[in-house]
């Protein structure tokens, strides 16, 4: 036979619990008179034949079933045994804010990225929620559940988040270079993009926040070789560098091992290589620094113009044009 409840009330040790319904099997009954306490985090709905009769906020409520102690007992054995047909309800609502909750895309998202092409991306991130609507929360999303938990829907926000961010990137970022900057921006339109979604759960979504926006491994190494060439610069000077810089460390190794005799090996070829190339430095370096001189064909273009000014004879020119011909 089924136990009367005096006191209804919830506590929530593990913080994860949106809804618990008490009684939440038939081992109890609600009870005229029974004591309601809510507490300042929490909402309950009553429940009674089925119907939501009303809302309690924080206090402490006596309710009123048709379950009278000793007399419907008596009553309702007669023809329904000893469960009683008067059946009643409260399901605890909890109000509080249901942090750090994590969605991240399951499946790569395509994207027209203005640099890279078609790229596809990966993303994931944190969001907070609370019930707003609690009428409209239980009827809709927990129906019977006795228990719910912030996991239960999880899952199904982060599918909605996911398809709202696939809008919002193909619209607003031309780039995941640009990324960086547009992070804050990106997810603030996110969040507004999802506000009726979650409105229309009876859901309210205190915060949105896009932590990354990550590449393939291939594209990123791809990026990657990208970045370090524009790091290094001159190619040329660098690969004589490292042409170096192998030299020393072949001379370092000891001469006793094979791995030794390897290296010595190839240091000796990278000896001989490196004068070579040491040499071709410095020729492109004084190519670079030094100043063209003139051909004799310039020079007598430049005595013509000085002719012409008449600050020269005739005779001084042409006997610096024959000096300057039988040189050639």
């Amino acid at each position: 036979m089924p136990k009367f409840m005096g006191i209804l009330e919830f506590l929530d040790d593990s913080g994860t619990t949106m809804v618990k319904r008490l009684p939440d099997d038939g081992q109890y009954e609600i009870v005229w008179g029974s004591q309601l306490i809510v507490r300042e985090s929490q909402t309950a709905v009553f429940f009674r034949d089925g119907r939501s009769l009303d809302l309690f906020g924080p206090g402490r409520y006596v309710l009123q079933t048709q379950n009278l102690p000793g007399l419907t007992k008596f009553i309702t054995s007669l023809g329904y045994g000893a469960n009683s047909p008067f059946r009643s309800e409260v399901y605890f609502m909890n109000m509080k804010l249901f942090p750090n909750l994590k969605w991240g895309t399951k499946e790569p998202i395509l994207f027209r990225d203005s640099e890279l092409q078609m790229i596809r991306l990966r993303s994931h991130g944190i969001f907070s929620i609370q019930i707003a609507d609690p009428s409209l929360f239980l009827n809709k999303i927990v129906g019977t559940q006795g228990l719910y938990y912030d996991s239960d829907i999880e899952d199904y926000l982060r599918n909605i988040i996911t398809t709202r961010m696939t809008d919002v990137l193909g619209n607003a970022l031309k780039t995941i270079f640009d990324m960086p900057k547009e992070l804050n921006k990106l997810s603030l339109i996110i969040k507004s993009n999802l506000e009726t979604d979650f409105e229309g759960l009876g859901l309210y979504l205190h915060d949105f926040y896009l932590n990354s926006i990550s590449l393939p491994p291939a594209v990123q190494e791809m990026v990657d070789a990208r970045s370090g060439m524009a790091a290094v610069g001159n190619m040329d000077k660098f690969m004589k560098y490292k042409a170096a810089m192998s030299l020393e460390k072949a001379a370092e190794n000891p001469s006793g091992s094979a791995a030794a005799g390897v290296g010595v090996g190839a240091g000796m070829g990278m000896g001989f290589m490196l004068p070579q190339m040491l040499q071709n430095t410095v020729r492109s370096d004084q190519g670079q620094n030094a100043i063209p001189s003139d051909s004799p064909f310039d020079r007598i273009k430049k005595l013509k113009e000085l002719l012409d000014i008449g600050a020269i004879s005739q005779e001084e020119f042409e006997m610096k044009k024959k000096e300057l011909l039988t040189g050639i």
